[in-house]
């Protein structure tokens, strides 16, 4: 007999995939990171300030490329 509990988790979706800059390093082995829509998140995990990272569930997940940003309104 299949699982109901899992196949329902399986529907919802994961945690998203945030990008953002990191504004501020705190001794506590934290960073606060500025997101693109100018939101601050203070996560677990490393980095200088200045650099970009993806942010997942509240932690630095890994260094993100520094790509230009196009943003289009309609």
């Amino acid at each position: 007999m299949p699982n109901l509990w899992r196949q329902f988790e399986d529907l919802l979706p994961d945690s998203p995939l945030l990008l953002g800059t990191v504004a501020t390093h705190h001794a506590d082995g934290t960073v606060t990171v500025e997101l693109l829509d100018g939101g601050l998140l203070r996560v677990t995990g490393s980095g200088s300030v200045g650099d970009r990272v993806f942010v997942r569930d509240g932690r630095v997940t890994g260094d993100a490329p520094t790509l230009p940003t196009v943003e289009i309104e309609i």
